[in-house]
Formats: C-alpha cells, sequence, structure tokens
C-alpha cells in the first residue's frame, strides 16, 4: 500500500547519520534518492575530480620509473617471469630454458644471444601476468628495464585508480587522493611496483574489478531510484514494494567490466579466483541493500529474480571465459607443455574439446604443485605475521667493495631490495581494520564493509595453506584497501563538520602528523627499496626487528 501523502518523513536510518559525523557526504541527506546513491560534493567540477588524482598518480610515476632498471641484475623471481614472459611474446607459450644459473648472467651480458629452445616446460601459473610482462620486453627490449616497465606503469595506475575508488566510495575528492598518496608512499607497493612479479598484476586488475563494481553500484541504484514514483511532499521519490520487486536493473557493463578484470586476475595468480568469489557476494548483498530500501517487502527473492544473474552471468562466466582467452598461445601451439595431453584419449568426459582436457589435465597438475609446495626457504612467512610485517622478503642484495659502485666509505656497504611495506602505514592500518570492524558490524556502514572485504579476499584464503611456502610481498594485494581503511579513520580523527573549531583543529593535526610520520617513513627506507649503496650501518639501523634481517 503506498505511504499516504501527510505521512510524517522516515527518520533517518543509522548509515545516514553517521555519515554526517565524517563529513564527506552531503548533509542532510533527506531524500531516499540520496540512500540509495548519495550525490557528490557540491560544487561538483569534472576537473576537480582529476586534477588532484593525476598529481598524484604523475608523483607515483617519478617515484616508481626513477632509475627503473637499476639494478642491472635478476631480482628474486624475475629469474622465472621475465624469461617465460619473453618466451610467450617469442612462442606463445614458455618454452625450455637451461639452468638460470647459466641463463641470467647470459641475458645481462648480451640479451641477443638467448638460450631459448621450443619445448614446453610445466610453469606454476597462468599466462596473464607474464603477458603483462611481455609487453614491457616487446618494447624495450630482454633487460631489468624491459622487463619492468609494465609493472611500474600497472603500479602508477594503480595509484590513480584507487584516488578515483577513494573518492567515490567517500565521496570526497580531498580523501581520494589522500588514500592514493598513502598508496604512493607504501614501500611494498613501491617495490613490487619496480619488479618483474605477478603479485602487483594481480592487484591491479582485482582493483580494477572493485572500482568497477562500486561504478555499477551507483549506476544501478540511480536507476531504480528513478524508477520509484515520485513524492510530492518534498519532489523526491518514495518506497514502493511492487517498483523495488519487480524493477529490472537494465544493462550493466560495469560488472562485465568487472568479470573481465577478475578474469584477467585469476589468470596472472590463482589467488585471484578468491576476489571473484568475494566480490560475487559483496555485489548481492549491495543489490539486497538497495532493494530493501526502495521498499521491497522481501528483499532476497526480488535480488534472485532480477540481480542475481548479473552478478553469476556477468562475473563468473565472463571471468572464466577471459582466463581461456589468455592460454590463447598455448592452444594454437604445437609444442606447448601437456598440449597434445587429451589426443586420441577415451572416456567419460571425450565429447569435451581434446585441447581443453589437455588444459584441465595440466591445470590439474598445477593446483597439485601448488598446494604441495612446502620447500624450506629463508623468507618465507606464516601469514599471521604479514600485517605487522613479521618477515619481509630480500629481494636482492649485495656488498660492495669500498671504493667501487658508489662505496666510498672506508667500512664496508651494503645494497639491498628489501620488499617491506611502510611500517608507519602498515602498523596504523592494524588499528583501521579493528576501527571499520566496529563501523561494518556495529554501525552498518557499508563503505566499510566493502573495504574489508577487499582484505578478507586477499588474506584470509592464504590461511587454509599453513603448510605450504607463503611469503609477505604476496600481501600487496592487500595494499589499496589498507590505504582505504587508513583513510576513513583519519576522516573520522578530523571529525564531523558541525565540531567545533578547536576540535576540528586538533584532529586535522593529528591526522597530519599521521600522514607526515607515514611520508618520512618512506623516505627513510627509500634506500633499501631501490638497492642504493649505503653504508653497512646504515643498512643495519633500518633493521628494526631483528626477523627483518
Amino acid at each position: 500500500m503506498a505511504a499516504r501523502r501527510d505521512a510524517p518523513a522516515p527518520a533517518p536510518v543509522p548509515w545516514q547519520q553517521h555519515l554526517r559525523r565524517f563529513g564527506y557526504a552531503p548533509r542532510p541527506v533527506a531524500s531516499l534518492r540520496d540512500r540509495l546513491t548519495a550525490p557528490f560534493p557540491t560544487p561538483f567540477a569534472r576537473w576537480s575530480g582529476w586534477a588532484g588524482p593525476l598529481l598524484v598518480a604523475a608523483l607515483a610515476g617519478v617515484l616508481r620509473f626513477w632509475r627503473l632498471g637499476s639494478p642491472h641484475a635478476v631480482v628474486f623471481d624475475e629469474t622465472y617471469y621475465a624469461k617465460d614472459a619473453w618466451s610467450l611474446l617469442r612462442l606463445g607459450y614458455e618454452g625450455t630454458w637451461p639452468d638460470r644459473k647459466i641463463a641470467d648472467p647470459q641475458i645481462l651480458a648480451d640479451p641477443q644471444v638467448i638460450p631459448l629452445s621450443d619445448p614446453g616446460v610445466f610453469v606454476a601459473h597462468p599466462p596473464a601476468g607474464k603477458w603483462v610482462i611481455a609487453a614491457g620486453e616487446w618494447m624495450f627490449g630482454l633487460d631489468p628495464f624491459g622487463w619492468r616497465f609494465m609493472t611500474a606503469v600497472l603500479g602508477t595506475l594503480s595509484v590513480l585508480m584507487l584516488c578515483r575508488i577513494g573518492r567515490r566510495l567517500f565521496r570526497s575528492t580531498l580523501l581520494g587522493c589522500l588514500a592514493g598518496t598513502l598508496m604512493a608512499l607504501d614501500g611494498l607497493h613501491y617495490v613490487m611496483s619496480r619488479t618483474a612479479l605477478l603479485d602487483l598484476v594481480v592487484m591491479f586488475f582485482a582493483l580494477a574489478a572493485f572500482g568497477c563494481l562500486l561504478i555499477d553500484r551507483d549506476t544501478t541504484r540511480s536507476r531504480l531510484a528513478s524508477a520509484l514514483p515520485p513524492d510530492d511532499r518534498d519532489g523526491g521519490v518514495r518506497p514502493d514494494a511492487r517498483t523495488a520487486a519487480r524493477a529490472g536493473a537494465g544493462l550493466r557493463p560495469w560488472r562485465l567490466g568487472a568479470g573481465v578484470c577478475l578474469g584477467l586476475a585469476s589468470s596472472a595468480k590463482w589467488n585471484g579466483l578468491y576476489f571473484l568469489a568475494f566480490f560475487v557476494a559483496l555485489t548481492l548483498l549491495w543489490d539486497v541493500g538497495a532493494r530493501r530500501i526502495a521498499g521491497a517487502p522481501r528483499p532476497y527473492r526480488a535480488v534472485l529474480r532480477k540481480d542475481a544473474g548479473w552478478s553469476l552471468l556477468s562475473l563468473v562466466p565472463v571471468a572464466a571465459v577471459t582466463y581461456l582467452a589468455t592460454w590463447t598461445g598455448w592452444f594454437r601451439s604445437s609444442a606447448g607443455y601437456g598440449r597434445h595431453w587429451a589426443d586420441a584419449r577415451g572416456g567419460t568426459w571425450s565429447w569435451i574439446p581434446a585441447p581443453l582436457r589437455s588444459l584441465w589435465h595440466y591445470e590439474y597438475g598445477v593446483y597439485q604443485f601448488n598446494v604441495h609446495l612446502d620447500s624450506f626457504h629463508k623468507y618465507e612467512s606464516n601469514p599471521w605475521s604479514w600485517l605487522v610485517l613479521g618477515r619481509p622478503v630480500l629481494f636482492h642484495y649485495e656488498s660492495p667493495k669500498p671504493g667501487t659502485d658508489g662505496c666510498r666509505a672506508a667500512t664496508d656497504c651494503s645494497q639491498a631490495i628489501l620488499a617491506l611495506g611502510t611500517p608507519a602505514l602498515w602498523w596504523t592500518a592494524c588499528a583501521a581494520l579493528a576501527y571499520l570492524l566496529h563501523r561494518w558490524a556495529l554501525r552498518r556502514d557499508w563503505r566499510a564493509g566493502a573495504v574489508l572485504c577487499g582484505v578478507a579476499a586477499g588474506y584470509l584464503p592464504w590461511f587454509l595453506y599453513q603448510d605450504r611456502t607463503v611469503f609477505s610481498f604476496y600481501a600487496v594485494v592487500l595494499v589499496p584497501y589498507l590505504c582505504l581503511a587508513v583513510t576513513m579513520m583519519l576522516a573520522a580523527l578530523l571529525g564531523p563538520p558541525e565540531s567545533t573549531e578547536a576540535r576540528r583543529t586538533r584532529g586535522a593535526i593529528a591526522a597530519g602528523v599521521v600522514v607526515l610520520l607515514i611520508a618520512w617513513n618512506f623516505i627513510y627506507f627509500f634506500p633499501i627499496y631501490t638497492g642504493q649503496t649505503i653504508p653497512y650501518a646504515d643498512w643495519h639501523a633500518r633493521m628494526w626487528l631483528e626477523t627483518w634481517i
């Protein structure tokens, strides 16, 4: 039954009241339309929403491309991925290389003499991330700058994306730029942006999918609000059970885009599949919330009828097709590893095309390899220690002799690259995650839930593999969401606009001190993020914990 025209206005829901406390939503939130999609800050100008993010991204780019080819060496697992990427570029699949102790010095000394042969070799990860690395090698050749180029590009673009994502999430350009700045100054993100590994590729595409889903959330809720009947009291719209239950969402291209991005994340490394699972659940819950606010008496049933198809059919199948598409080079080859395993094999599944069965058999071997990988490594770490930076990974270390390689000191020098998050940022993020748990569990703040979902997707699944050899740099996929969490906590520290001037001043000083400490911390550790030659005593002074050595 339609609401009476003279009925009193509905009381503000709890999340509206708490939005006002933060100061990054318009006040007051007076209409149902605003409850479905809170407007952006006013006055709104398109250029202002891009100028700040582009400046932050420019800063991140300058930092990441500075001396990108240094050190002129194969850093950590670049010995696998840089060569596999070159093989994909030449053969379409991963060919065979000699022992890396032979191949690496030969490549660095003379990239024109490449000891690559045609027979396919077993590899532990799908090809999308290596295709990304291969793009840089195609442009600049098989050398450190070439194989690091695309990760630096993705690292820079991810900062720009986070600025825009934070702006949309918090409805504040300032807070969006703050989140991007924090990620630009994170040591782990910085090191991974300058190293040809796969984890930053997973982070980039998972973050892109998160941004696509945020845009989809806004556009579909706006359509739902437009379908509701008008409210003559205030010129807005009012809840309507029939419309809320039966209105279709229309075409949702941003969900299709999210499906493509999640497919690419999964085809870089399989932990991207967890983002797919968590984000499907997140979008379904967002749709349930929209239907409930619009007045649907049974919002879950309405979502199953009108929205679940878009979540399942646009995310999961699109991601699966994208995943298979990244294997095109292997499908087209005749010498790829296991390519013809299923040829002329009968059995129950013989109706499935042989190339797909061959890929399934290959992937089963990859699965067995990954879940049973338990060989000891000096820098392995338990996921419990990741957030507090218990055991960072040393990617590169040399001890230049005095008088050589920039070592001017009379004593020994060190040249190191440590995959270490900026401690001030990560330790602040631990408190921020506790704050967001409070906001989500007790205050029903959907933004806190969205950020926590990203953290959970990138972090919690690793606890299933307690016996597997894992490394803390896998946590680079968490960095964007940790920065969003810290930003949200700093916004609360700043206080609501209606606070006294003294309260706002104290909050601004406290938030500013935290940001400056993070910036100083990044600058302090910068020499061991970039492999600069420094006295051994200076390197040792930066080893704050014994487990960092």
